[in-house]
């Protein structure tokens, strides 16, 4: 294993360790995993001047590897969160685990699982499948492929939020938006495929979904399932918000809107979130080459966030302080 995958292990997985020793010893342990998702990635990010280097696709054969353990990880800990939740362990340890579950399914888990939708292998995609159906979101994996990197940085991509909208305005519309979109272009390649409409991968994505519910009622934590799910939903939408927010492709005599490029998303160069979001905040490239593995991707020339990707989403939370950081950030690279 090379430094940069041992790296992108260590940063992945501690999370859910440290989320399995809250869920089941409760005390410092549900403590540490709080503060990891918290605070330790933006405080490494902004301390330590480093960018982790860039690479070339075959030169990582673990990086599949890594991929099909988080898919472990995650149902792991989340199955140990929701068993924690409910037992009688102190409020406080059941509010940390809490959150650092829901931070790590939709930061960690969710970046696996759009790493894993992007693979040519079906089993692959299926693993990531189940990873967004387990967060109640299965559609993303339809619509993320099939609406967002087709229409990405216009307005027919409910995830690339205009200049000035916030993210509490954001969040109904590209929920709605993007399930109904995915919906029908699912329906659509049924069609020219003649294939019956059982094959609609929104019948596996509801009965995936109505059997994460059952289970979750049959462990007596239905309540605590919804609730989690919903919060990882929120961390997965602020991504996406915080990713192209006020970027847009110039639209062509033709109709049609220019080549994605560089320009259409925001990146972060640093390396500890990089690292836990399995390179995510190299969000341009991806875009460029959207079949490119996590380890291979490369900083480009596109716009860079001010602060690391963590810290951007808090920011986001707070509107007028968003647009008054990104508007500043989008006027100083002439945007």
């Amino acid at each position: 294993m090379t430094r940069l995958m041992a790296l992108f292990t260590i940063a992945t997985l501690s999370p859910a360790v440290l989320i399995g020793l809250g869920a089941v010893l409760g005390g410092v342990w549900a403590w540490a995993a709080f503060f990891y998702m918290i605070l330790l990635s933006a405080i490494l990010d902004m301390a330590v001047a480093y960018v982790l280097p860039d690479g070339e696709d075959g030169e990582f054969p673990s990086v599949d590897i890594l991929s099909v353990v988080l898919v472990g990880a995650h149902f792991g800990a989340l199955a140990l969160t929701l068993l924690a939740l409910t037992h009688d362990i102190p409020l406080l340890d059941k509010a940390m685990v809490f959150i650092a579950m829901g931070l790590f399914a939709g930061q960690v888990s969710n970046s696996n699982a759009h790493e894993l939708i992007h693979r040519s292998s079906r089993s692959l995609r299926r693993l990531g499948m189940w990873v967004y159906i387990s967060m109640l979101y299965g559609h993303h994996t339809s619509t993320h492929v099939l609406i967002h990197h087709v229409a990405v940085a216009t307005d027919g991509d409910p995830n690339s939020a205009p200049r000035g909208m916030s993210f509490y305005r954001f969040i109904p519309a590209a929920w709605l938006r993007t399930f109904r979109l995915g919906y029908r272009a699912e329906k659509m390649r049924l069609t020219r495929a003649g294939r019956p409409i059982w094959r609609h991968p929104y019948v596996t994505y509801a009965a995936g979904a109505l059997a994460c519910l059952i289970a979750a009622w049959a462990m007596g934590a239905l309540g605590w399932y919804i609730a989690l799910a919903a919060y990882a939903q929120i961390q997965l939408l602020l991504s996406d918000y915080i990713q192209h927010y006020g970027l847009r492709r110039a639209m062509r005599d033709t109709g049609r809107p220019e080549p994605v490029g560089n320009q259409h998303s925001w990146n972060s160069p640093h390396w500890f979130s990089s690292a836990m979001m399995l390179n995510a905040p190299r969000h341009s490239d991806h875009h460029v080459s959207p079949m490119r593995t996590y380890a291979s991707l490369r900083m480009t020339d596109g716009p860079v966030w001010p602060y690391p990707l963590p810290v951007m989403a808090t920011i986001a939370l707070f509107p007028p302080l968003w647009r008054r950081v990104m508007h500043r950030q989008m006027r100083a690279l002439d945007i």
